[in-house]
């Protein structure tokens, strides 16, 4: 069964975090502002709708979703 994963590119992360306000469970923010994704990234079931919202709205496509 795949794994669905999120990752955050953090060259291109400016800080704008709408990921953390649509996925709370699936991202963080550093003190500086900018994105990471919690763990190792997994979603877990049930969250995969979330993970897509966050790709969809972070306006510098710095998420994206892979299956393992």
């Amino acid at each position: 069964m795949a794994v669905m994963r999120v990752h955050v590119d953090q060259e291109k992360c400016q800080g704008h975090n709408r990921c953390v306000v649509l996925a709370p469970s699936l991202f963080h923010v550093d003190d500086l502002g900018t994105a990471w994704v919690i763990g190792d990234g997994r979603v877990p079931p049930g969250q995969e709708a979330d993970a897509r919202l966050a790709v969809d709205n972070c306006p510098e496509y710095a998420i994206t979703i892979t299956d393992d």
